[in-house]
């Protein structure tokens, strides 16, 4: 129910409400206490992160600086195929027809989310938004940087940042708690 309510803003181009958003997330985040995990895009106003600091320890925050155009044209040139949810990306792997999925031959779609104006909507709010959360995290001298705009440039550098921050898991058995 909470994520059909989250799923009406998303394609309206608005961000999930602060009540709603920390209702799921700390709801999913029950029962990691023993594990470590990584949160991707929350929490995204100083409210969720204050709702968050309460439930848990925070250790580090990661904050990933790509430039606004670069976003907007991943996230434009992806295309899906509703009936099997196979994703294209017009620059990453497109089509071989484009427009056309290639198992089916069925024509492919642009989520609402996808859309530019719906893209462009929703990176000024999370920008508006986020900002506060990173200078939060900065104060509390949790928050670290990365620039660029392409992948395998970037995560060498987010990678060796978490082996300083994370046991070394790669020689041990992942299902077991730490």
């Amino acid at each position: 129910e909470v994520g059909i309510l989250a799923k009406s803003y998303i394609d309206q181009g608005r961000l999930i409400p602060d009540d709603i958003m920390t209702r799921l997330m700390l709801n999913e985040l029950k029962g990691l206490d023993r594990y470590n995990w990584l949160l991707d895009g929350f929490p995204r106003t100083v409210a969720q992160a204050e709702a968050l600091d309460k439930e848990c320890q925070i250790d580090t925050v990661i904050d990933l600086d790509v430039p606004f155009e670069t976003i907007k044209c991943r996230l434009t040139a992806r295309w899906i195929h509703p009936a099997s949810g196979r994703v294209y990306n017009l620059e990453f792997s497109p089509p071989k027809v484009q427009g056309i999925d290639d198992i089916t031959g069925e024509p492919l779609v642009q989520r609402d989310d996808d859309k530019p104006e719906t893209v462009t909507k929703r990176l000024q709010a999370y920008d508006a938004q986020t900002k506060p959360v990173l200078e939060y995290y900065r104060e509390k001298g949790l928050l670290k940087s990365f620039s660029g705009t392409e992948t395998n440039k970037i995560w060498p550098h987010i990678y060796a940042f978490l082996q300083t921050k994370l046991p070394d898991v790669s020689q041990k058995d992942t299902t077991t708690p730490r």
